[in-house]
C-alpha cells in the first residue's frame, strides 16, 4: 500500500510540475518574442539555387518554438546558401512560445499545410527535413499517412522519439497510477502521445519505418535522459543511416537538448547530410566550423 501512496504522490508531483510549465508559458508576453527572424529564414521569397535546389523545414521539438530550437541551425543553413523555414504547430489555447503539445496526428496535418505553402513559394517538388525530438517523429506520420511521401526528399532526426520513451521510467509509473495517463493527456496529449505504448505510436508504427523514395537520417546520443531507452530512436530500413553523435564527437556530451538546439556538430553533420556531394568529415573539430 506504502508504493502505491508513493506512485501516487509521484504522479501527482508530475501532474503538477506540467501544470507549473504551462502556467508560466501562458504568463510569458507574446510581445518579448522576435517580430522576426533572421534574413533568408523564413523568407518566402527565396527560391532554391542550383547548389542547393530544395527548401529545408525545420520542425522543433516538443516545448519549442519555430525559433528559439533554431538559433544555431537556421543561420548556419542560411549562410551555405539554402531556404530554410520553420513553423510553430501543437499549440494549446493561451499558451504562448511552449509549443508541440498538441495531438500530435493534428500536429502532423499543420505540417502538411505548411509544407505545402512551402512548396508553391519555392516552386519545388520536394524539401528536405529536419526535426528535432517529436519533431523528427511527427513528419513520419505526415509522410506514412498524410501523403508526405511524394513531398519530402530527405528527413532527418535529431535524437527523435521514433518509436516512443519510457521517459526514465515515468511510463511505467504512470501506468500504476488508475488514470493519471489520461489525466496527463488531457492537459498536453503531446507528451502523452509519444509514451510508449499510446495509441498514437501503435498507429504510427503499425507500418514499416520508413517509405520508399525518402531517404532518412537520425543522429543521436547516448546521453538522452528523454527519448530512453538509448537506442529506440534509430529507424530501421533500406534507406536509413543511424548515427550515433559520440561517434563523431567522443567528447561531445549533448544530451537531449543541446544536440537538437545549440550543438555545432550535429549541424556541421546535417549540413553534410542534405549535401552529401561536397560533405566533408564531421569530427570534434567541426564545432569551429
Amino acid at each position: 500500500m506504502s508504493g502505491i501512496r508513493r506512485s501516487f504522490r509521484l504522479a501527482c508531483s508530475v501532474l503538477s510540475a506540467l501544470a507549473l510549465l504551462l502556467a508560466v508559458g501562458s504568463a510569458a508576453s507574446a510581445a518579448d518574442r522576435p517580430a522576426t527572424v533572421s534574413s533568408g529564414w523564413n523568407d518566402f521569397t527565396c527560391k532554391p539555387s542550383a547548389a542547393h535546389p530544395r527548401p529545408v523545414v525545420l520542425v522543433h521539438g516538443t516545448l519549442g518554438n519555430s525559433v528559439d530550437n533554431w538559433l544555431v541551425m537556421a543561420p548556419y543553413l542560411v549562410k551555405r546558401g539554402y531556404c530554410v523555414f520553420s513553423l510553430d504547430y501543437g499549440k494549446l489555447p493561451g499558451v504562448p512560445v511552449l509549443y508541440g503539445l498538441g495531438p500530435i496526428a493534428k500536429s502532423a496535418e499543420e505540417l502538411s499545410v505548411f509544407v505545402d505553402k512551402v512548396r508553391e513559394s519555392t516552386g519545388v517538388e520536394k524539401v528536405d527535413m529536419v526535426g528535432h525530438s517529436q519533431g523528427g517523429m511527427m513528419p513520419r506520420y505526415y509522410i506514412n499517412f498524410l501523403g508526405g511521401a511524394g513531398k519530402v526528399n530527405h528527413l532527418i532526426g535529431l535524437a527523435p522519439s521514433s518509436h516512443g520513451t519510457t521517459m526514465m521510467g515515468l511510463t511505467k509509473l504512470m501506468d500504476s497510477v488508475p488514470g493519471a495517463r489520461k489525466a496527463l493527456g488531457g492537459m498536453a496529449q503531446g507528451l502523452t502521445d509519444q509514451a510508449l505504448g499510446s495509441e498514437f505510436l501503435k498507429r504510427l508504427n503499425s507500418v514499416p519505418d520508413t517509405m520508399p523514395g525518402v531517404e532518412y537520417s537520425v543522429i543521436a546520443t547516448k546521453y538522452d535522459q528523454i527519448v530512453t531507452p538509448h537506442g529506440t530512436n534509430f529507424l530501421s530500413g533500406p534507406n536509413v543511416r543511424n548515427i550515433l553523435l559520440q561517434d563523431l564527437c567522443p567528447l561531445d556530451l549533448s544530451e537531449h537538448i543541446a544536440i537538437g538546439s545549440i550543438d555545432r556538430i550535429v549541424v556541421h553533420k546535417v549540413a553534410g547530410l542534405l549535401d552529401p556531394a561536397n560533405a566533408e568529415p564531421t569530427t570534434c573539430k567541426s564545432v569551429l566550423s
